[in-house]
């Protein structure tokens, strides 16, 4: 079949021509601070919470990756670090996860709000189990009306494979140290013990769950009880039920948490995370730009940070 045949070289080239031209534009015209702009070094920041909550430590791609919880705990301690950050938003949208992984986060935002920073979170098409869990941590949480949330409680799942194993000839031999020891193993069925162990840990969850939503929603625990049976509620149910805040979309949120953090004027939004090459591009230059707006022009350092990063667009390089 026929087709266009594009030189990339060509196509990098022009694009990073329209960067650089764009770029310069920028530096010459120097805009000024807009009226009813936030004063300068009042961000809020923002961190994703997206997909599974688990504790592996996800690796970041071309284009960046909202991480498991390693790399969330690591962007809550860089926003309650860093003093430029009034106010942190957290945009959760994730059906839940690993318990352990979601308290680990529940515990980062207690000391963000310990250290006298205000927390929200902004809720996405689903914020449910480990996401309420991290969401009831929060002095706030916004929903969409649509939102499903709740699903407060715990799961645990083991299967019994013992009867294919069976068919296809396949027999497992174990050697454990103690009774327990290969529980929830997938060649044999749950013994009645080992099934009221298991019982018991879920059980231990729940209660901490409970304890959590209570005491951050400064809910009576008794009502939690009652919500707490594992069912889901849309955004506009949970509000009525004292789950949720307020409605409204993620600049609803916005405009929320610069409100708790006492900002005037449309806040600087700074957003936490791993970053993509070209996100990590921009980013610096921004910085830069955003620096010399109402300053002096560009220092040498400046000038030799700028042309190391545009040496290293593909347009710039020798062949």
């Amino acid at each position: 079949m026929g087709g266009i045949v594009v030189n990339k070289k060509l196509v990098i080239g022009i694009i990073s021509g329209v960067i650089l031209v764009s770029l310069l534009a920028a530096v010459i015209s120097k805009p000024q601070e807009q009226p009813g702009k936030a004063k300068r070094g009042e961000k809020i920041g923002v961190i994703y919470i997206e997909g599974i909550i688990t504790g592996d430590r996800n690796q970041s791609g071309l284009l960046g990756d909202p991480g498991g919880a390693p790399s969330i705990l690591r962007q809550l301690k860089q926003a309650r670090e860093d003093n430029a950050v009034k106010a942190v938003l957290i945009r959760v949208n994730s059906p839940g996860g690993s318990a352990a992984a979601s308290q680990e986060i529940g515990y980062e935002i207690d000391k963000i709000r310990k250290n006298g920073k205000k927390v929200v979170v902004s809720m996405g098409d689903v914020a449910a189990s480990g996401g309420y869990w991290i969401a009831s941590r929060a002095d706030k949480v916004i929903a969409d009306p649509a939102t499903m949330t709740g699903s407060i409680g715990v799961i645990m799942e083991t299967m019994n494979m013992q009867e294919l194993f069976n068919k296809v000839g396949i027999s497992p031999q174990t050697i454990k140290s103690g009774p327990y020891k290969d529980i929830g193993s997938l060649n044999r069925p749950l013994t009645p013990a080992e099934r009221d162990i298991l019982q018991d840990m879920v059980n231990d969850i729940y209660q901490q769950f409970v304890d959590v939503v209570a005491e951050g929603r400064k809910m009576d625990r008794s009502k939690v009880l009652q919500l707490a049976d594992g069912r889901i509620y849309t955004g506009r149910q949970a509000k009525k039920l004292g789950l949720v805040d307020e409605l409204g979309n993620f600049y609803d949120a916005v405009a929320l948490t610069a409100k708790l953090a006492g900002i005037e004027g449309e806040p600087e939004i700074y957003e936490f995370g791993p970053k993509s090459p070209f996100e990590r591009l921009f980013g610096e230059i921004r910085s830069i730009l955003s620096l010399n707006y109402n300053s002096s022009p560009l220092s040498p350092r400046e000038i030799q940070i700028f042309r190391e990063l545009l040496m290293t667009q593909p347009a710039f390089q020798k062949p």
